[in-house]
C-alpha cells in the first residue's frame, strides 16, 4: 500500500461498538517502501513494517497506520531505494549499509511496561509511541540486552506482570546461540541467561508455564555456508531430531534439559502450564516446514500437505528419567495462529481461537486463511467455524476480555477481513461464545489492508503502563 493513514471514526456499517472496550488492536504488516532489487523476495518476511491500530473509545473506532522507521527504513529512505538485499543475508546487502541493522519490525506488537514495541525475530526491538505510532528508536532495556536480536513472540506472565522474552542466532547469523531474559512489571531486567541450540535453527515462539520455558528446537536449518552462497537462509532437514528445551524459570543456561521426539516443524504457541511435574505445552506443528518457499536441505521435493500444520499437546515428565515426551492431536483440521484469553497465559486453560487454512465441507478451497474457529481445548465445549466468504481472507483473531472480570473466554474475537471483490476490508467484533451469530459490530474502511501474520489488544491502562495484564481497560 505505501500509505500512512489517519482516520477518525471508521464507519460502523452493522452493529453497535462495545462502550467498554477502551483501548487498541494494534496489527503489524510488512508492506516494502521501495522495490528489492534481488529475485524473489520472500513476502512479509522481507518487507518493511508497517504498524498500524484501530483505536476504541467510547464506541468508537480511529485508525491509525504508519511505518516503522527502523535505520533500515531510514537509510533506504535517505537513499530513495533497496539498500538491502535477501532475506537474512548480510552478504547480499548494499556495501554502504554494511554493519547497520537489518532489522524489518514486521510481526508483533508488545506493550509492556508503559512501552510500545515493534518485532521482527532478528534484530532488536524498536520502540514506538502507543498513541501515535511514531519511531522512537532500537530499544535495548538501558543496555542490558546484549542479544543481537529479540524474539517476536514474547510472553506476559498476568500473575506477576513480567516479561518472558529470548533471542535466537542471539550471537549473529546462523549461530547457536539463545538468550534468555525476564523483565519485572516496571521493564527492569531482572534475570539474563545464555546457551547453546543442539544445531543452528529458527526458533520462533517459545512455550511459558509458571515454572518452566520450553524452547522448540525444529529442523528449519540456518547455515552461514548457505548464505555466502547465496542460498535460502533457511532450509528444511529432515535428518534433524526435534529438541525440546526445558529450562526453568530464572535459571541458568546449564540447568536447560532437552527432551527429543521425531521430526516436525513447530508454529506457534496456544497455551502452556505446568503442575509442578508435567508440562503441557500446546502448540501448531507441521510434517515440514509451514514456509513453502524455504526449500528441503537435500533438494528434494515435498509435499505440500505436510506443510499443513495441526494444534497438538506436548507432554513433558519433569521426573522421568528418560528424554521423550508425548504428544497428542487435539484438532482434526489444519490451523494456524492460535490465540488464547491472555489473563490465562502460564495457566490451564480452555478457551483458544485461531484461522483453519482448509475446512473440507467447504465447497470452494481458497488460498491462505478463509476461516476463525474457537474450540475447548478441554472437549467440553463443541468447536466452532465461520467462513469468511467467498474471494475473502480472514486475518488472525485476536481474544479480548468483555471486562476485567469476565469469565475465560467471555468476550470478544476481532479479526479483519479483506472483501477482496469490493477491494476493502472490515473489522469483525464477534461474541466470543457465537461466533457464528450476526457480529457485535463490523467496522468498515475504505481500502483493503495487506494480510498480516500477528496483532494484538492492549487495554488503555496497558498502554499508559498502569498494568501489564492484558485486556484490562
Amino acid at each position: 500500500m505505501r500509505a500512512e493513514i489517519d482516520l477518525r471514526a471508521l464507519e460502523v456499517i452493522q452493529g453497535e461498538v462495545p462502550r467498554q472496550l477502551d483501548g487498541g488492536f494494534f496489527r503489524l504488516i510488512g508492506d516494502r517502501k521501495w522495490p528489492a532489487f534481488v529475485e524473489n523476495d520472500i513476502f512479509m518476511l522481507g518487507e518493511d513494517g508497517m504498524a498500524s491500530c484501530f483505536y476504541f473509545k467510547d464506541g468508537m473506532v480511529d485508525f491509525k497506520m504508519k511505518y516503522v522507521r527502523t535505520p533500515r527504513f531510514v537509510a533506504e529512505e535517505k537513499a530513495g531505494r533497496a539498500l538491502f538485499g535477501e532475506y537474512r543475508n548480510p552478504f547480499t546487502d548494499d556495501p554502504s549499509v554494511e554493519g547497520l541493522s537489518r532489522g524489518t519490525a514486521n510481526v508483533t506488537m508488545l506493550a509492556h511496561g508503559g512501552k510500545l514495541f515493534a518485532l521482527k525475530e532478528d534484530s532488536p526491538a524498536i520502540e514506538m509511541n502507543p498513541f501515535t505510532l511514531e519511531t522512537i528508536g532500537e530499544y535495548d532495556w538501558n543496555e542490558v540486552v546484549t542479544s543481537k536480536a529479540i524474539t517476536a513472540h514474547p510472553k506476559i506472565d498476568p500473575k506477576t506482570g513480567e516479561l518472558v522474552f529470548f533471542g535466537y542466532c542471539a550471537a549473529g547469523p546462523a549461530t547457536t546461540d539463545i538468550a534468555y531474559y525476564e523483565a519485572d512489571a516496571t521493564g527492569k531486567i531482572i534475570h539474563e541467561t545464555w546457551f547453546h541450540a543442539p544445531y543452528t535453527c529458527m526458533v520462533h515462539d517459545v512455550m511459558v508455564t509458571e515454572n518452566f520455558v520450553v524452547f522448540p528446537v525444529t529442523p528449519l536449518r540456518h547455515e552461514l555456508e548457505w548464505l555466502k552462497r547465496h542460498e535460502p537462509a533457511f532450509k528444511w532437514d529432515p535428518t534433524e531430531q526435534v529438541y525440546l528445551g526445558v529450562l526453568p524459570r530464572k535459571g541458568k543456561g546449564e540447568q536447560i534439559r532437552w527432551f527429543k521426539g521425531p521430526t516436525q516443524c513447530h508454529g506457534h504457541t496456544a497455551g502452556a502450564f505446568d503442575d509442578g511435574r508435567y508440562i503441557y505445552a500446546d502448540n501448531t506443528f507441521s510434517k515440514r516446514s509451514f514456509f513453502r518457499f524455504f526449500p528441503n536441505a537435500d533438494g528434494s521435493d515435498f509435499d505440500p500437505a505436510d506443510t499443513m500444520p495441526y494444534l497438538k499437546r506436548v507432554i513433558i515428565d519433569m521426573e522421568s528419567n528418560g528424554d521423550g515426551f508425548t504428544e497428542q492431536q487435539l484438532f482434526d483440521y489444519p490451523c494456524e495462529l492460535p490465540r488464547i484469553d491472555p489473563r490465562f497465559e502460564t495457566m490451564p486453560y480452555s478457551f483458544v481461537t485461531m484461522n483453519l487454512l482448509d475446512v473440507p465441507e467447504q465447497e470452494r478451497i481458497g488460498h491462505g486463511f478463509q476461516w476463525v474457529a474457537t474450540m475447548d481445548v478441554n472437549g467440553k465445549k463443541p468447536a466452532q467455524i465461520r467462513y469468511a466468504g467467498h474471494n475473502c481472507s480472514i486475518g488472525e483473531p485476536q481474544f479480548v476480555p468483555k471486562n476485567d472480570t469476565a469469565a475465560e473466554g467471555e468476550g470478544y474475537v476481532m479479526t479483519v477481513v479483506g472483501r477482496h471483490e469490493e477491494k476493502r476490508s472490515e473489522l469483525l467484533i464477534l461474541d466470543a461464545q457465537n461466533i457464528n451469530g450476526e457480529p457485535v459490530a463490523t467496522v468498515a474502511l475504505p481500502f483493503r489492508l495487506r494480510s498480516t501474520g500477528h496483532g494484538y489488544w492492549y487495554g488503555s491502562r496497558q498502554l499508559r503502563g498502569e498494568t501489564n495484564v492484558i485486556g484490562a481497560w
